[in-house]
């Protein structure tokens, strides 16, 4: 039946007593409303695709108004009239969303996540780290099935990371990629679902050679250093040189809590859920460590020594402690004119503290009281007490 549909009529069209009657719309053939018995109304289509009458229902008469339904009709039509059929495109898309979480179920963003979720968070205090990797360098191959990853894959990885500069990484990356697939093959359940054969970074190289870190300060650069790090906050301030006085890394420094600092006895003790090697140990403070510390700690009331700046490291929740001293690397860096990085302040702690540094023993003969030499002093009492700190420790 052909009528004038407008919003006064369809509402008084009259149902059918039983079954279902059509109401095509004489504004716009193959358009119209279909009535149940029931009260069920819903707009369609009928259009021909390939000499076969079709039909496509658009959505219930109470989710569509007529105007709208008129313009998603017009759509449809038109791209039946250009030798589609949006009915079958519409089943085809409906099918692939259905099959889509079965496939998103042993691919490798769900493979990755696994590892994330059962191993890393648990058992690495760096899981963030592969992480990021994970969403910086590996997302083209979220959705692809972890079985069909390829030692090619995996080169190519590799060079595009390479070509954007980080020969590093590029290592970096291939041992988290190695991870995930040695996790997943070792653990039966996630080789069942996932139906991992092989690890596909066997086969590969390491694309960059490493060499370690040889890199010290010298006397004059720690001399030169020195006043730049007094003109930071005390807080930054205190950071740097407790690097310096303490050999310790920058994140137990970062995250000394005052309950773990002893300054009456001169001892700093590391727990285990901060130590790198996952095991407590006490370090010896030397005076001058024990007045820095002295003077910060009486400056606030936080738990933490370095306690996080209002407002500051908001991508890092949940840290209430200074969690990065980068930016102040950088000033330091520019005042003091001498290119280090706060990982390399530790071995050259060492390096100067050792034995045979001649710029240094000549300086403290002739009697130069500058800060690098006065270390050099301590560090015979401090070598002597952390001695006697491992025999009580075994």
């Amino acid at each position: 039946m052909t009528v004038t549909l407008t919003q006064r009529s369809v509402r008084s069209l009259p149902l059918p007593a039983h079954g279902q009657v059509d109401y095509f719309d004489a504004k716009m053939p193959g358009f119209g409303l279909r009535l149940g018995g029931t009260g069920a109304r819903s707009w369609f289509i009928m259009y021909r695709s390939h000499g076969r009458l079709r039909r496509m229902t658009l959505a219930r008469y109470e989710l569509l108004a007529l105007g709208a339904a008129r313009e998603l009709a017009r759509t449809h039509l038109l791209a039946a009239r250009l030798g589609n059929d949006p009915a079958a495109e519409r089943r085809a898309q409906r099918a692939a969303t259905i099959a889509r979480p079965r496939e998103e179920e042993d691919s490798f963003s769900a493979l990755a996540s696994f590892y994330l979720g059962t191993h890393a968070k648990k058992h690495k205090r760096s899981w963030k780290i592969d992480h990021l990797a994970i969403a910086r360098d590996l997302t083209a191959w979220g959705n692809r099935p972890a079985r069909d990853i390829t030692p090619t894959d995996v080169e190519a990885v590799l060079e595009h990371i390479i070509e954007r500069g980080a020969p590093v990484q590029a290592n970096r990356t291939r041992a988290i990629i190695s991870r995930i697939f040695s996790f997943g093959l070792k653990k039966a359940s996630a080789r069942l679902r996932f139906r991992l054969t092989a690890n596909p970074v066997q086969g590969t190289e390491r694309p960059t050679p490493e060499t370690a870190r040889d890199r010290v300060l010298t006397a004059n650069e720690l001399r030169a250093l020195w006043p730049a790090i007094e003109a930071e906050p005390a807080d930054v301030a205190g950071i740097f040189k407790l690097y310096l006085l303490t050999a310790q890394r920058g994140g137990e420094i970062r995250r000394m809590r005052r309950d773990d600092v002893d300054l009456d006895a001169a001892w700093w003790t590391i727990p285990a859920e901060h130590a790198k090697n996952g095991l407590a140990h006490r370090v010896p403070l030397s005076p001058p460590a024990v007045s820095i510390l002295r003077d910060l700690m009486t400056t606030h009331a936080s738990p933490w020594v370095f306690p996080a700046r209002p407002g500051a490291h908001a991508g890092m929740a949940g840290t209430p402690y200074r969690a990065s001293v980068q930016k102040a690397t950088i000033r330091l860096r520019r005042a003091a004119g001498v290119a280090f990085w706060p990982c390399g302040m530790r071995p050259s702690t060492f390096a100067w503290k050792s034995p045979g540094r001649s710029s240094l023993t000549q300086g403290c003969a002739q009697g130069d009281d500058t800060p690098p030499c006065r270390w050099r002093r301590w560090t015979r009492r401090w070598r002597s007490r952390r001695r006697c700190a491992r025999r009580v420790q075994q």
